[in-house]
């Protein structure tokens, strides 16, 4: 029993261990909005930038960061117009995207939405609170009515990862891409999840070909942008893309190619979560 009950408490004693960190961890995060066209607006803090619908309707969030940082993005909501959204669409499934979902489902009451293999994927996690499980699903795409805005949400297959989805703002001109755009970094393609780099590239092709030089992009993470910036980013994917190829043709290893390193030019894209070696892994 002394066992059991020593187990018990160093659980819990744990648990609340890695919540205070997590709480420390966003402590000094601050939530900015960015007004970008119509009921259009950017929130920005930490993980995944957040689109939001604005209106007489109500409001509408793409994507809601981590979990810590529900009541912070809550109060941002507040001060553009309400605290309590109508709905949440995840673009995908990751934790840095859909970590509030929860708080908003349980405590506003919004309605998630998502594509099915996001679903899958939360509830095949046991760590994941059913109330985060989005509660509309779509294999294709959805078009939402809202805030006179009509919001086309539609599904990208095997890139970034097996779910996939983009929010179109069609009167407002804006794109909210998930992570399918890495702004000024290399991307994250979750290989794991479905994520592949040819299917990575054939979304941004898409998403390019949908879009002109006055579209405001939300990118998954880094500062908002515009198609010149987003061609940038799909040149660079192409171009590092087939850097790797010639070395594995030349016989480098993995390693070698690593050790080799891209050319000096794509430095300035390696950042501290897809540093230039995972970028070249990932490529390999």
């Amino acid at each position: 029993m002394k066992t059991l009950i020593s187990s018990t408490l160093g659980a819990a004693l744990l648990f609340c261990a890695s919540q205070s960190a997590a709480q420390d961890r966003f402590a000094d995060v601050s939530i900015s909005v960015t007004p970008l066209n119509g009921s259009a607006y950017m929130l920005q803090g930490a993980g995944g930038n957040i689109g939001v619908s604005a209106g007489d309707d109500g409001v509408l969030i793409i994507d809601d960061q981590f979990a810590p940082l529900a009541p912070k993005i809550s109060a941002a909501l507040g001060d553009i117009a309400t605290d309590t959204p109508s709905y949440v669409i995840n673009t995908h499934y990751h934790g840095d995207h859909t970590g509030s979902n929860a708080f908003f489902h349980d405590n506003k009451g919004a309605t998630i939405f998502a594509h099915e293999n996001v679903r899958i994927r939360l509830a095949n996690d046991d760590s994941i609170d059913k109330a985060a499980l989005p509660v509309v699903t779509f294999e294709d795409g959805i078009k939402i009515h809202f805030n006179d805005e009509i919001l086309t949400v539609f599904h990208l297959a095997n890139g970034h990862t097996d779910g996939d989805s983009v929010v179109w703002f069609e009167e407002a001109n804006v794109l909210h891409t998930g992570d399918l755009f890495f702004n000024e970094r290399f991307p994250y393609i979750d290989l794991g999840a479905g994520g592949t780099v040819e299917g990575y590239i054939k979304a941004v092709e898409t998403l390019l070909g949908k879009i002109d030089g006055k579209t405001k992009i939300i990118p998954g993470h880094g500062p908002l942008a515009n198609k010149a910036d987003y061609e940038n980013f799909l040149a660079m994917i192409k171009a590092t893309k087939t850097w790797v190829k010639e070395q594995k043709s030349a016989g480098l290893s993995v390693v070698q190619a690593v050790e080799k390193g891209l050319p000096e030019q794509y430095a300035k894209w390696d950042w501290s979560f897809i540093t230039e070696e995972k970028w070249i892994k990932t490529l390999y």
